[in-house]
């Protein structure tokens, strides 16, 4: 998908995303494809009888064939007990059942999962076993989108309530509420009907001309959240690593830990990013490998829409259920069960730790934290500033063989107290293997300049290479830009462990890190700023004297002149 394929997609979505889920049109299609693959030549069968019989009457004869069938219906699938006797109670129950499978019909067009589904009423619960087992997930035939679009297309009155319905299905499957029942779509059930009918139009109409490709709708569901957290301040940009920066990190992790001049790994088992938002940093490295070479992916996020964000994208993007665990819950407090193995044999260790952790975040750590497992060995960090107990938090469930890449203010690369505590304990362990600063102003919610911090448990180097990239940008309207150029230089420099004269990269021997009391400053290695020129002293003087005696012979001749017209002359 080219970048102007993207814009114009991206476009077409944002000027609608803030009204309605593109996510209910990306499953129903992935849906209707599964169920195609499942049923094959029965699948063409049924569709070439459901053109040929796509009319009123025929839609009148499938009805009929619901509330006959309602009556052999067990009273189990009713959610009524085998020994039911109150016959009001059945009748309800049954009359539900119908109401159900009849709205499959509201739109009074013949589709072939429809078709299907009142065809086969006995063998639809192993059918949506069968497909759960292979996509993860059920849609019900009413609350495809296609059947969605037809009753926008004539504004039928179902069409609200069938969508609540749709996503109020869609939110059994974990995912967020949507609520179309709001005000602000509407003083009345007829008007929010008819914006939504005008919105789902607009939808369909908008993106007909592009494929239900993954990659093409994934990178959307990308641009979108892009957009949104460009154009939504602070709070909402926290959730989202740009694009160039998430490439930075993802490059750089994937590569041999030992060597990573060797380049990429050939496997790798499992990710982890532990303040995931989005999941964009997970999808990236993702990008990175082949799915046969790539294991599972584990995220956790504490902000409960963000979560959700997450999930979504990770099935915008193709990753299945199956391959990916996202946890609601606070990392700084380690909520999650599957990360408290206390048993060093069965705990969990991760081949990449990649993380953007809110930067400077004020925490309350508990009076016990001291001897929680991540941090008793280095100590707290300050309550202003949980800058470092993110850090300990990824670093201690990262392998012997892992890298680890996370984005933090520069503020930790000097700050004293405990932070340097902290970093003086990573330096002299060795497992602080890089820091590349960036420009500033490339977040949504701060303009700050901010670094890379690289860190290993059993790296080659006995240095830290130290890339100072911040005066190389692209300056945009809102936020600097990274180049794919700016990205390539970053990404070799710390591949090849490249040196630039002082004034790009250098790597920096323990012993001078040591000489500055453990200060990461970039400034202090690695000086942009161009050399203060040479002075030659001697040659100063005598250019002075020089100038001392032009202006001497200067006022002499100018006096001369000034005697001859009898005017007084210069003291």
């Amino acid at each position: 998908m080219s970048d102007d394929q993207k814009k114009q997609l991206g476009a077409i979505l944002w000027a609608i995303a803030d009204k309605l889920s593109l996510f209910l049109k990306y499953l129903s299609d992935k849906y209707e494809e599964a169920v195609k693959n499942m049923l094959k030549k029965d699948y063409d069968e049924i569709e070439n009888e459901a053109v040929k019989n796509n009319n009123d009457s025929y839609i009148e004869e499938l009805k009929k064939i619901i509330v006959k069938h309602s009556k052999t219906v067990p009273l189990s699938k009713l959610n009524l007990n085998e020994d039911e006797k109150d016959k009001e109670k059945i009748k309800k129950a049954r009359e539900n059942w119908i109401d159900d499978y009849t709205k499959m019909l509201s739109s009074n067009t013949l589709q072939p999962i429809i078709l299907w589904y009142i065809k086969n009423l006995d063998n639809i619960d192993l059918f949506e076993k069968e497909i759960r087992r292979k996509i993860h997930y059920v849609i019900k035939p009413q609350y495809l989108w296609r059947n969605i679009y037809e009753l926008a297309k004539t504004q039928n009155e179902e069409l609200l309530n069938t969508l609540v319905s749709g996503f109020k299905h869609i939110e059994n499957e974990s995912f967020e509420r949507i609520n179309l029942y709001s005000e602000k779509l509407g003083r009345s059930y007829t008007e929010r009907n008819k914006l939504i009918s005008s919105i789902i139009t607009e939808i369909a109409d908008g993106i007909s001309q592009f494929s239900n490709d993954t990659d093409i709708l994934g990178d959307a569901y990308e641009y979108l959240i892009a957009q949104f957290a460009a154009g939504s301040g602070k709070k909402a940009g926290e959730f989202y690593t740009p694009q160039p920066v998430s490439t930075i990190l993802s490059r750089i992790v994937v590569l041999d830990c030992q060597d990573p001049s060797k380049g990429k790994k050939t496997k790798i088992n499992n990710i982890f990013d532990f303040a995931c938002g989005s999941g964009s940093l997970l999808i990236n490295v993702r990008k990175q490998f082949k799915e046969d070479n790539f294991g599972q992916i584990y995220g956790q996020e504490k902000n409960i829409t963000t979560y959700n964000l997450a999930r979504m994208n990770m099935i915008l993007h193709g990753v299945k259920d199956s391959e990916f665990t996202i946890f609601h819950g606070d990392s700084l407090l380690n909520e999650w069960n599957i990360l408290s193995e206390m048993n060093p044999a069965k705990k969990k260790l991760f081949d990449v730790v990649v993380a953007n952790p809110p930067f400077s975040y004020r925490w309350q750590p508990k009076e016990d934290m001291e001897n929680d497992f991540r941090f008793k060995d280095y100590g707290l960090a300050p309550k202003s500033a949980a800058d470092f107990a993110f850090l300990l938090h990824g670093f201690h469930f990262l392998s012997n063989e892992g890298t680890m890449a996370i984005i933090l203010p520069h503020g930790v690369l000097f700050r004293g107290g405990s932070e340097e505590k902290i970093r003086t304990k990573l330096l002299q362990d060795g497992n602080i293997d890089a820091v590349i600063g960036l420009p500033s102003n490339l977040f949504a919610f701060t303009g700050i300049p901010v670094c890379i911090l690289v860190l290993k448990k059993c790296k080659k180097f006995d240095d830290v290479l130290i890339i100072n990239a911040s005066n190389e940008f692209i300056k945009g309207k809102r936020q600097n830009i990274l180049s794919d150029e700016h990205i390539d230089k970053i990404v070799d420099t710390y591949q090849y462990r490249k040196e630039d004269n002082k004034k790009y990269s250098r790597r920096v021997s323990m012993k001078e890190i040591e000489k500055n009391g453990y200060n990461l400053n970039i400034s202090r290695y690695v000086n942009t700023s161009d050399e203060e020129e040479i002075i030659n002293i001697d040659e100063v003087i005598g250019e002075l004297e020089s100038i001392e005696l032009e202006i001497k012979n200067a006022k002499l001749k100018h006096n001369s002149f000034l005697k001859e017209l009898g005017l007084k002359e210069l003291p």
